[in-house]
Parts: structure tokens; sequence; C-alpha cells
């Protein structure tokens, strides 16, 4: 097999400390006088009184240290011992050397690949910032996607209530349906978003109008304590209820606040009903 550059050299040849014999049959074994764990008997060379030893059957590798099939003496000499590593292993690539042509192509098979994965379970990703693999549990990852529109709310008329003729009245949507953030005041009947949440939202109103005739029926979205838009119906004259909805989508800041209020020329005093609503939620962006 060719190489470009230097041959590597296979395997982690070492010649262990010298070893002072004494009556047994087992000693350690030392590299640099730290403990050496040879692979197995095979992968060592003994010479012992000046003949090399057959591995398995004239001793034993237990660990790290070396068994003898029978004790030794002090005249004995054990001349040296050489670990000639894992032979047929490649060793461990160096950094940044393993590129996608030497990964096999099956690594991922139907058997071993994932349909579905608990929370707790980890994700690989890639961190550009650090120029490396990061892992990730299920559940904090899917919590960074997508997102949630948030905050949002709904409110009704909780009871009918009359708006004066040629007046701009703010519509008492004083019942809540449900307020995911509680950023939606009953009392002012107006929504501010928090903090951390501003963007763009989508906002829809319909106000019914009790026993009106052909007149003129107005919503007006305040923003801010002023007037921002206006939903209008001018009437079909001879129903009993008149209905003026609408929606919009625009951009607001955090402690930026809207509400509704209603304008109606028709004469008289009337009233806004009870199936009357405002809701708004956030968008994902």
């Amino acid at each position: 097999m060719a190489y470009i550059g230097k041959q590597p050299v296979v395997g982690n040849f070492v010649k262990l400390d010298a070893i002072v014999t004494s009556a047994t049959a087992t000693y350690n074994l030392l590299n640099g006088g730290t403990a050496y764990f040879p692979q197995t008997a095979n992968n060592c060379i003994v010479s012992l009184n000046g003949v090399i030893q057959s591995p398995t059957s004239a001793y034993t590798i237990s660990g790290s240290t070396i068994v003898f099939d029978s004790a030794l003496t002090s005249a004995d000499s054990i001349d040296f011992i050489l670990v000639l590593g894992d032979v047929l292993a490649i060793g461990t690539p160096s950094d940044a050397t393993v590129g996608f042509a030497k990964v096999t192509s099956n690594l991922i098979t139907g058997a071993t690949a994932e349909t579905s994965i608990a929370g707790g379970d980890s994700v690989l990703i890639y961190d550009d910032s650090a120029s490396a693999l990061r892992k990730m549990t299920r559940t904090n990852f899917v919590s960074g996607i997508g997102g949630t529109n948030t905050p949002n709310f709904a409110a009704t008329v909780g009871a009918n209530h009359n708006i004066s003729n040629l007046t701009t009245t703010a519509v008492q949507f004083n019942t809540e349906v449900f307020d995911t953030n509680s950023s939606f005041d009953t009392s002012t009947y107006r929504f501010t978003v928090p903090s951390g949440s501003a963007g763009k939202y989508l906002i829809s109103v319909s106000v019914r109008f009790q026993a009106f005739t052909s007149n003129r029926k107005e919503i007006n979205l305040y923003k801010n304590g002023s007037n921002f838009y206006s939903f209008e119906n001018a009437g079909t004259g001879g129903g009993l209820y008149d209905t003026v909805n609408g929606s919009i989508i625009m951009d607001l800041a955090v402690a930026d606040y809207i509400q509704m209020f209603a304008y109606q020329d028709s004469g008289g005093t009337n009233a806004i009903r009870t199936d009357s609503f405002f809701q708004a939620f956030k968008l994902i962006e």
C-alpha cells in the first residue's frame, strides 16, 4: 500500500523497565515507573536467561503483571520484555485527518436511524461561532425553534353598555376569555405589550351595535392614546343589529398599548352588545 510522505509506524513498541527476579512467578510490568497493561501475552517478546519464551504457555499477562508458568529464583535473569502494542490496530487518527470518504456510507441504516426521540435524547448541531460540533437535548433544541404566538389575549363585553350620539367612547371589553401574559387590563380595556415581546401583532375586533338604522358606526383602534386606524360600517337600515369588524397587523414596542373606541351618529344613545370581541396575538417572525 502506497503512502504520501513518511509511512506510519503501526503499533506502539515499548521496552519495559528491568525486573529483578526473586522466588515468585508474578512480576509487575512498568514503563518509566508506571504500570503498563499489554493487550495480550501474544503482544510481548520475553527473554529469560537468554531464551525467548513462548507466550501463553511459558507466561501469561494479567492486567499489568506477567505470570510465569513456574516460580523463578534470584539466579534467573529476565533479559528484556518488549511489548509490540496493538499491532493490528491503526491507532488514533490525528486531529482533522478523517474525511467523508473514510466513513462508511451505511453508518446510519434503517436499524440505527431513529423515527422519534425522547426529550432527554441528544441531537448534534454545528456551532458556527466555535467551529465545533455540539450536542443538545431534544427539549432544548425544540424550544429554540419556531417560537409561540404569545403574548395573546381575547376579551368580550360583559354586559350591554350605551354609547352616546356623536361621542367616541371606549368599548368596555371587561371579560377575559384568555390572557397568556396577564397583559390585558379589564378596567381600562387595553392591552399593553410586556417586556421582551416587541414585534408584529395580528389584532382583530368585532363590535355589534344594537337597534341602529342607516347611520354611521365606527370602531377606532387607539395606540398609546391616539387613533391609529378606523373600521367603519355605513349602515344598512331596517336591521336590528349592525356589526363592525376588522383586523390589522401592526408593529408594537414594549410598553405600547392598544384599545378600542366606538362612535355612532344615530341621533340618540344606543348599546354595544355582549357578542363583541377584541383579541390579538404576536406573530412568529
